[in-house]
């Protein structure tokens, strides 16, 4: 991946005004060229001031007079230069929404001229692959640009949408859109450049220009689609990717209660109704980032009176005798309790919450004399957590290493409870959050290779630090959970750049594809209805096609070096077609130099440019020096022979394969897709993230960001149709969320009010 390249400097700036443009996309360009330039006009310009403090802090805190003297000659240089920022700035923003019209298919740009050019003298005085100081400031550039497009990775593909509208083609990528984050970075690295600025102060304004100005990007886009929605762009546009029907019966405490979602009862809907159900694209044990307002105590009064109805029923079918009366715990008692059980536990009493409450008991018993009975609402609590405990050990392994963390949290986990209700019903929780961490480290949806060996490290820690500290604080869980976000959060990171590699690679195959299939129609066109013998067709498919398709990678479509290698095919299929008496005696060595360029040795490029300028049948051929040759070029890898895998003709899709394969290509990058792998059941997630609407690849990566495979949009599509896939939302993307929900289900099935389905059938 790389930033779009400069275009070189014009004498005359590319402007709205003299843009080629229809009038309505002309005045809406406008309209969203004033919208954006005052919200960046005032970020750049609060991003020059601290720059500007940045380098005499640095000057005057420099260690030697060398390094005052350079911060204080780049500080005169900027006050100098710097007026000229912001409007080089903005200009190239005008020239980015200008060259729309030119490059994106509003209006058919005319023919251009190309000027004859001098022939190129190469020297070789100095070679190297790229320049450490280009790589540096690309590299930091890349990385702003990656990271705020995942951010605002929603938002973005919306804004694409509209500017594909106004462009009359398909919806723009991240990396076409002319608003872009990889273009506001391009544009920025360009007015850097004219400030006249070494390398290393470049790389602070980049800093600053990340910290000051690309913090605001996701919600300028939000500001740029509804300033496009006002002027008629996509106006009704929204982004829904499953859609699930309430279930009639569901109950209003579970609506209240469950992470997530929404009772249209107990308050208006709101934008963010359908969060719950977009898809899920967190890593694994991040926080979710996401908020619930409900009525706290409320919700946890309806959750005891879902386990009243199961009580209920539970007595109805096992009857129990009548205790006698027994003194009730209070609340403090029962913490209290709890904390000297800690301190005298062993692994027999902690086995479970179970085993938990009769050791209580029996202490408690043992110190009055006489038995004692919790409240009718710490029992409560004591059954709502031991139901979670009972889900989410479902969905991790027993010999993992979890399984042993989620044990020692108990006790803790069980005081929070008892003191703070809204465990159970914000999942924002900190103690809900380090539960969740912990237990989608051992989650039954990982393989072995999915969760980073540095992570188990973090999470004894974290996990120990709340199990001796814990007194009543809810501090120490916070402190706990800040301290493993930050660790998760460094893992995430390093998943995202590999990631991105594996993301970098599959979009260079896709290139590759595209540039061997136009070669191949561009051979195929001049070919035409013309006789050729079956070797020199044969050679042309795969020898010459190779050497076309290293010239459209390489140097692009509109170049003079593609236009002379079709001129050069159009010879070869007039002279093996005896449509030309006379053959060009520069015309073999210019093949034999072209194939040489894709990997073919001397004397193979030699045969296959003879051949290639000779008018021969293939009767009149040598038979063994075709045969000899034949061989050999079966015995080569072709460019991109990998990608190149014939693809089975499967039957056409049914209506709701085609409607999958329409939900996968709407679908933001980074979404969790579950997979079963075999006859049992058992799941694996994988994260979709990146997939071609031209080759129709998509590519998936574990929880650690390394690649685990490629598969195609519609094989997917059939998978998700069958039941052998699942998308993962919000609501159902974290382990404990998922327990939580299970949980909910078994209690309105106590309650006989209905069950809501574990996964949505609703298609897009």
């Amino acid at each position: 991946m790389s930033l779009p390249p400069t275009a070189p400097e014009s004498t005359t700036t590319q402007t709205l005004a003299t843009a080629v443009l229809p009038r309505r996309v002309r005045k809406v360009l406008e309209h969203l060229l004033s919208t954006v330039s005052d919200e960046l006009e005032r970020h750049l310009t609060t991003m020059l001031a601290e720059f500007e403090q940045q380098l005499f802090r640095l000057a005057d805190h420099a260690r030697n007079p060398g390094a005052e003297s350079v911060h204080l000659q780049t500080l005169r240089t900027l006050r100098l230069t710097r007026a000229d920022l912001v409007p080089r700035f903005m200009a190239g923003l005008e020239a980015n929404l200008a060259r729309m019209g030119r490059t994106q298919g509003i209006v058919p740009s005319a023919p251009s001229v190309a000027a004859p050019s001098a022939p190129l003298q190469l020297q070789a005085q100095h070679l190297s692959l790229l320049d450490d100081r280009e790589l540096d400031e690309e590299t930091v550039l890349q990385d702003m640009a990656v990271r705020q497009e995942s951010r605002a990775s929603l938002t973005i593909h919306l804004l694409g949408q509209r500017f594909g509208v106004l462009a009359g083609a398909p919806a723009f990528d991240a990396d076409r859109l002319p608003l872009g984050p990889k273009a506001l970075c391009a544009i920025m690295r360009d007015a850097a450049h004219a400030l006249q600025l070494s390398l290393d102060a470049r790389l602070l304004l980049y800093r600053i220009f990340d910290r000051r100005v690309m913090t605001q990007y996701a919600p300028l886009v939000e500001m740029l689609n509804l300033s496009l929605a006002a002027d008629g762009i996509l106006p009704s546009l929204t982004y829904v990717p499953l859609r699930i029907r309430p279930a009639p019966g569901a109950a209003a405490a579970a609506e209240a209660a469950a992470p997530g979602t929404k009772s249209s009862r107990r308050r208006p809907p709101t934008r963010e109704s359908g969060d719950a159900q977009r898809p899920h694209t967190g890593w694994l044990g991040e926080s979710s980032g996401a908020t619930s307002r409900v009525d706290e105590a409320a919700a946890f009064d309806l959750l005891r009176q879902l386990l009243s109805g199961r009580r209920e029923l539970i007595g109805k079918l096992r009857p129990e005798p009548a205790a006698g009366t027994r003194e009730q715990l209070h609340t403090p008692d029962v913490v209290g309790a709890l904390g000297r059980l800690r301190e005298g536990a062993s692994p027999a009493t902690t086995r479970s919450l179970l085993d938990i409450k009769q050791a209580l008991l029996a202490q408690v018993r043992q110190q009055r004399g006489r038995g004692a009975s919790l409240s009718r609402e710490d029992s409560d609590t004591f059954e709502l957590l031991g139901m979670l405990y009972g889900q989410i050990e479902r969905e991790v392994r027993p010999e993992s290493q979890a399984s042993t963390l989620l044990r020692d949290l108990q006790l803790p986990l069980l005081r929070v409870a008892l003191q703070d209700r809204a465990f159970f019903v914000r999942n924002e929780h900190p103690a809900r959050e380090l539960l969740n961490a912990v237990a989608e480290s051992g989650a039954r949806w990982l393989d072995q290779d999915d969760v980073d060996p540095q992570l188990l490290q973090p999470l004894q820690r974290a996990v120990q630090q709340v199990v001796q500290n814990y007194d009543g604080d809810a501090a120490v869980f916070e402190a706990s959970n800040r301290e493993l976000q930050s660790q998760l959060q460094s893992l995430a990171r390093k998943a995202e750049m590999t990631e991105r590699r594996h993301v970098e690679a599959a979009r260079g195959k896709e290139k590759l594809e595209i540039a061997k299939q136009q070669a191949s129609e561009a051979i195929t066109g001049i070919v035409g209805e013309q006789r050729l013998p079956k070797f020199v067709r044969a050679l042309l498919q795969q020898a010459w096609a190779d050497v076309l398709t290293l010239t459209l990678l390489r140097q692009g479509a509109e170049s003079n070096e593609w236009r002379q290698q079709l001129e050069m095919t159009k010879q070869i299929v007039a002279m093996c077609g005896r449509a030309s008496g006379t053959a060009d005696p520069g015309l073999a060595p210019r093949i034999e130099a072209a194939l040489a360029q894709v990997g073919y040795h001397h004397e193979e490029a030699t045969a296959i440019a003879r051949r290639l300028t000779s008018a021969l049948d293939d009767d009149e051929d040598d038979p063994a020096s075709r045969t000899e040759l034949t061989l050999r070029l079966k015995a080569r890898t072709r460019l991109g022979e990998d990608a190149d895998k014939r693809k089975v003709e499967l039957p056409p899709r049914t209506p709701d394969e085609q409607a999958r394969y329409d939900q996968l290509r709407v679908l933001p990058y980074g979404t969790w897709i579950e997979f079963v792998t075999n006859q049992q059941g058992d799941l694996v997630r994988r994260r979709l993230s990146w997939y071609s609407p031209v080759t129709d690849n998509a590519l998936f990566v574990n929880q650690r960001g390394q690649r685990v495979g490629e598969q195609s949009l519609d094989g997917v599509a059939r998978m998700l149709a069958r039941g052998q896939a699942r998308i993962v939302t919000a609501e159902r993307g974290r382990l404990v969320d998922r327990a939580w929900q299970a949980t909910l289900n078994a209690l309105r099935s106590f309650a006989g009010r209905g069950e809501r389905p574990a996964e949505p059938e609703a298609k897009a």
